[in-house]
């Protein structure tokens, strides 16, 4: 016979098992979108331990609704190897274009970040971060319901090597040091270009401050480059790039 209270034993210790296992981590991604998910999979695929905090219920961030509601997304040549990595299935369209199903990319970009040892928290929130000697070295985080809410609830600290800032267009974390004038304020997004937005997504995914990262949409909203709508092969670059480096910088 089933029993409730064993089902409710089960989510509660299981949790409470994956929470404190990454308490401290090298990599802390904050931002379940596409160039977190793709970052996230290169980093544990290394080996290297990574938690990934999503506000929202569900990951893949902007991904599903496609454009405009229509459930389907674009890649360009240069992201078809990381898409054919993830099984992501490729509709030639023109020259140099595919489309590709949305629900679908963002399915198989979380379920490859998870199978890779990547752990993902929904619906949690960074509330700020942890810097000691000049440099990020975690970040604080609440539930995002006590957010939403204006609960005065304390929040809980995770330590990290390298903080990831990968919450698209808002740029959240990079946002709480400007707000200090730690560093520079977001430039905030350029009008809409779409060639230029995806080379300088991949160009400006550096290390913006000792310890943080910025990728995707965020690191437009932060250099102020163009935006560029529903196609999403810079996301996954800009992952892969993020990755490449945390990687060596960790490992040397």
């Amino acid at each position: 016979m089933l029993q409730e209270t064993v089902i409710t034993k089960a989510v509660v210790e299981s949790f409470t098992a994956k929470f404190i296992n990454h308490i401290e981590n090298e990599v802390v991604i904050v931002g379940a979108g596409p160039s977190g998910l793709v970052l996230g999979y290169y980093l544990s695929k290394a080996g290297i331990k990574t938690a990934i905090y999503e506000k929202k219920l569900s990951p893949g961030g902007g991904i599903w609704g496609g454009g405009m509601m229509m459930n389907q997304v674009i890649l360009q040549d240069s992201s078809k190897s990381i898409a054919e990595e993830f099984s992501i299935r490729l509709t030639p369209y023109k020259d140099e274009y595919y489309y590709v199903d949305a629900v679908e990319m963002s399915a198989k970009l979380i379920a490859k970040a998870i199978d890779a040892g990547c752990a993902i928290f929904n619906t949690v929130e960074i509330e700020d971060v942890v810097v000691k000697d000049n440099r990020v070295g975690g970040v604080v985080i609440n539930w995002t319901p006590v957010k939403m809410t204006n609960l005065h609830v304390d929040p809980l600290m995770i330590k990290s090597n390298y903080v990831v800032d990968s919450t698209g267009h808002p740029s959240a974390v990079v946002s709480l040091l400007s707000k200090r004038g730690m560093i520079a304020q977001p430039k905030g997004e350029a009008p809409m270009f779409c060639d230029d937005g995806e080379r300088m997504t991949v160009e400006n995914t550096k290390e913006v401050y000792p310890g943080l990262y910025v990728t995707g949409m965020a690191a437009c909203g932060y250099f102020g480059s163009p935006r560029m709508g529903p196609i999403f092969g810079g996301m996954l670059l800009s992952g892969k790039k993020a990755a490449e480096e945390i990687i060596n910088k960790l490992r040397k």
